[in-house]
């Protein structure tokens, strides 16, 4: 089975500090702009633009919380993900396989060929 690839969802993935994100809110559960803030070097309003990318992502779910929005990871898209990259990790396998048969046989190839000397004829 082929698992289709969203490019959305692994731009959003890319960056490593939504992947951050993503660590801290499946470690605690769930986290607010201004609780995640306090444990990364970026300012609040950040944290909140990063978050809104992996909301659109499907990535995490947002519930109002007061003034704030409590932000949790949505472990099915997560799931996903996991299944996406597994799968172009096969797909790499098969594909360097490929490339690493090629090789031995073009090596294989020139063992041969330098093994069958042709006698030079040489003139006195």
């Amino acid at each position: 089975m082929t698992v289709a690839v969203d490019d959305e969802l692994w731009s959003a993935i890319g960056d490593p500090i939504r992947r951050r994100l993503l660590d801290l809110l499946l470690a605690e559960g769930v986290g607010t702009p201004t609780s995640l803030s306090d444990r990364l070097p970026i300012s609040r309003q950040a944290v909140t633009k990063h978050l809104n990318v992996l909301d659109r992502a499907g990535l995490v779910r947002a519930t109002p919380m007061g003034r704030e929005r409590r932000y949790e990871v949505d472990e099915a898209q997560l799931a996903r993900a996991v299944r996406q990259l597994n799968e172009v990790g096969r797909t790499w396998d098969v594909r360097l396989n490929r490339i690493k048969r090629i090789a031995e046989q073009i090596q294989r190839q020139k063992t041969t060929d330098q093994q069958i000397d042709v006698p030079v004829c040489r003139w006195r």
